[in-house]
């Protein structure tokens, strides 16, 4: 019983965005940056996202990529001293 239970996940996931900001670049593709939260029934965790994406004919977005950073203030410092650094 234990085995069966420990493969299951919630999937009752909600996401909601915070803030986000994008940068469009290229013929038709763009970078987006947010801060986003998840909520599930065992509590919230905020993290930032960063997507690279593109629009289709109709205007409409899609993602290709994206990576998640959890709101950490340490791994946020880290993050800010290495993009000085380059």
């Amino acid at each position: 019983m234990e085995s069966e239970d420990r493969g299951k996940r919630e999937s009752d996931v909600q996401f909601e965005t915070i803030r986000a900001e994008k940068i469009n670049f290229g013929r038709n593709n763009f970078l987006e940056v947010a801060r986003k939260r998840a909520k599930t029934a065992e509590g919230t965790n905020e993290f930032i996202s960063v997507s690279r994406g593109y629009y289709l004919p109709d205007k409409s977005e899609r993602f290709k990529r994206s990576l998640t950073i959890p709101d950490d203030p340490n791994i946020r410092a880290f993050i800010a001293e290495m993009i000085k650094t380059l």
